[in-house]
């Protein structure tokens, strides 16, 4: 993979972008389940960069997983980084990024991983499939946007068009010749692998006329279920199926945002792509647009995210704990830090940050992962909170302005080998309520509870789902609501945990996870590879 400067031309106008290899979006990764992939990656760009293989589990193999400043320092420009990625049981799609600053707006591809030789889909073999990557654009650099917000305390600038496999689509100026077409056969069934690459936003995803099938999510497959419509957060992939069972004619698929929170800054275009019966016939002179939920709709965004079920049959088997070792309360807040004579451009003259546990995550100068191999003392901290510090009304409409302010560290949250981990997300309405899409690196996890409002640690617990819960790495926690989840910590390394609206994550809504090594060889990170980027 090289990772290189590449002249894009989208919206009227032209610049660059980093791509890999030249393309955007970035080439497919092909494997089967069990495989292991060795990558080069060249960095040729004018800026450091790392790559994550996103919802790989990368067993005892912390060192390839790729986000900068926990697992690795980055590839500077000019350097080079040869990373192994470890396909253990996920089944489905998968995707590959960036993960330093915000360079994978355009540095992302999909990663489809075939069942086993001599295995089959749990569902009718599609006639053909595609991978559909939605994505985000902006006509000013990203580089110079993320270094923009992150001066001036503020919120990001709003995207200028949301895209489908890399085109904004003919709703948007001088883009109606580039538009993705996909081209179908009346009949036939095909396999989409949807993927939300987008920076900052929540989509929903539709195709005019045509109900979908969602057979799997995050590389797990679900018990399939039909869907006029599809909620995908930033990180999370959702495999479906739909049968071209209309009227050959022009239909088009779209994407917009979807927004839980009130006076949030949102894109509030529609990205389109073209659904195109082959055949002789006359086609009306615009197609039908897709009836997409309201922007605001969170109860259309939590119907279908908590839809989903693992499909949980004798060869796709789920394994929920059930005996919880390591039980975690983490609040996700939008906070504010004070600012020099106010001159930031958050609220009151303030600057915008996020935190879990009112700990506002700040990076290291070496990589979490290397000071805690060589035993380098003074990196980080060991005592992230397993509770809030403060116990309030987490959801209520005007809460007390000292709770705005986290404290900042970088701080890790141990676990011992083999714990059963439980976390019961629960967002605040500090500053501005928030979904938060959480997405933990290393593991997937079981999505067994989720609700609006405050967590009830009586009631609620006594309503989990523990026979067929969704097996996730990403899951959105509802605005001013909770998610809980579970999973065994039997992968030993250093784990990155993250809200995946990019910005929250810049302004410090992140968890380190050190995974203790257990008892025998199979139970221990492996040696680190040669050639780690220096810091």
């Amino acid at each position: 993979m090289k990772v290189e400067e590449t002249p894009y031309r989208r919206l009227c106008s032209t610049k660059n972008i980093l791509t890999v290899n030249g393309q955007f979006p970035g080439p497919t990764l092909y494997a089967r389940t069990g495989d292991t992939i060795i990558v080069d990656v060249y960095n040729k760009g004018n800026r450091n960069i790392t790559i994550h293989w996103h919802g790989a589990k990368q067993p005892r193999n912390p060192w390839s997983d790729g986000p900068d400043y926990i697992t690795q320092c980055p590839i500077q420009p000019g350097g080079r980084f040869t990373q192994t990625i470890i396909f253990s049981s996920q089944e489905g799609t998968l995707w590959w990024h960036a993960h330093s600053e915000w360079d994978r707006a355009t540095v992302q591809g999909a990663m489809v991983i075939y069942p086993k030789k001599g295995a089959t889909y749990p569902f009718p073999k599609p006639y053909a499939e595609f991978p559909i990557i939605l994505g985000e654009w902006w006509k000013e650099d990203i580089g110079q946007l993320y270094n923009e917000t992150i001066q001036s305390g503020g919120e990001p600038n709003i995207s200028s068009a949301f895209l489908i496999n890399g085109q904004p689509g003919d709703l948007y100026p001088c883009s109606k010749p580039d538009t993705f077409k996909l081209m179908v056969d009346y009949g036939k069934t095909y396999l989409l692998r949807l993927i939300n690459s987008a920076l900052q936003e929540m989509l929903f995803f539709s195709i005019a006329n045509h109900k979908v099938t969602v057979v799997g999510s995050d590389a797990s497959y679900t018990k399939p279920f039909s869907s006029d419509y599809v909620t995908i957060s930033p990180g999370q992939t959702i495999d479906l199926l739909f049968t071209a069972d209309q009227s050959p004619n022009h239909y088009y698929i779209a994407a917009k945002a979807y927004v839980g929170g009130a006076g949030i800054p949102y894109d509030n275009t529609t990205t389109t792509a073209i659904l195109q019966y082959n055949g002789n016939y006359t086609s009306t002179s615009t197609p039908s647009l897709p009836n997409l939920p309201s922007h605001n709709d969170t109860k259309a965004s939590v119907h279908f995210t908590g839809s989903l079920r693992s499909l949980a049959d004798k060869n796709h088997p789920v394994d929920v704990p059930r005996n919880i070792t390591t039980p975690l309360f983490y609040t996700l807040s939008i906070n504010t830090l004070p600012c020099l004579n106010n001159s930031c451009a958050g609220p009151n003259g303030t600057r915008l940050a996020s935190s879990v546990n009112n700990i506002s995550f700040v990076d290291p100068s070496i990589d979490i992962l290397q000071a805690y191999y060589y035993h380098v003392n003074g990196a980080f901290g060991t005592r992230f909170p397993n509770f809030p510090p403060f116990l309030f009304n987490f959801t209520a409409q005007d809460l007390p302005l000292y709770l705005q302010t986290p404290k900042q560290g970088t701080v890790v949250k141990i676990l011992e080998y083999n714990a059963t981990v439980e976390i019961v997300f629960q967002g605040t309405n500090l500053v501005a309520g928030d979904d938060h899409p959480m997405h933990l690196h290393g593991f997937s996890f079981y999505v067994v509870g989720w609700g609006l409002g405050n967590f009830d640690e009586d009631k609620d617990p006594l309503k989990y789902n523990l026979v067929d819960p969704p097996l996730q790495n990403t899951i959105a926690v509802p605005v001013n609501g909770w998610t809980a989840v579970r999973f065994k910590a039997d992968n030993p390394g250093v784990w990155f945990m993250h809200c995946h609206l990019d910005r929250h994550m810049s302004w410090g809504m992140d968890v380190t996870f050190i995974v203790k090594n257990g008892k025998g060889l199979g139970a221990q990170i492996l040696a680190p590879p040669p050639g780690m980027p220096p810091c």
